[in-house]
């Protein structure tokens, strides 16, 4: 040791301990509660949104099988029948029964289309081709098509 240089008796410097992760300070706590709740929320949303459609998807199903089905017997007017009661059933689950129970015809095809656009509005023969054995002026696609489409993209009536 040289006495002329006192700071050569120092001790080395030491490296504070790094800084834990845990516990966690109380504002990480107030984040993960607030992220949880988040999670939750949305979850029990999205939950309630899929049983909520639950319908929907079941009225697809049951139209895809009248559509094999008619595809195998070429009979439109039992695919026609089958169709528009289709669409009443799930009309009747998604509006109130006085609105939809007691309307057919014109009345019937207008309140279908209502949530058409207007390239996919049901023409006027379904009117009355739902009651006949055979219908040669209606676009079965087309029909079918409107038919799909009203089914996914119906107003709900709360």
């Amino acid at each position: 040791m040289n006495p002329q240089d006192p700071l050569a008796s120092l001790h080395p410097l030491r490296e504070p301990e790094l800084i834990g992760w845990w516990p966690l300070a109380p504002g990480w706590w107030v984040l993960l509660i607030a992220g949880l709740l988040i999670v939750g929320a949305l979850t029990y949303l999205l939950r309630k949104r899929y049983e909520k459609n639950a319908y929907r998807r079941r009225a697809l199903r049951q139209l895809q099988s009248l559509h094999a089905e008619y595809q195998v017997s070429q009979d439109v007017g039992h695919y026609l029948g089958q169709i528009n009661a289709l669409l009443k059933s799930v009309a009747l689950l998604a509006y109130p029964l006085p609105e939809v129970a007691a309307r057919h015809g014109e009345a019937w095809r207008t309140f279908l289309n209502r949530s058409l656009p207007p390239d996919n509005h049901f023409q006027q023969a379904f009117d009355t081709a739902t009651y006949q054995k055979s219908c040669p002026e209606i676009d079965m696609v087309q029909v079918h098509q409107a038919a799909q489409h009203w089914i996914r993209h119906h107003k709900v009536v709360s």
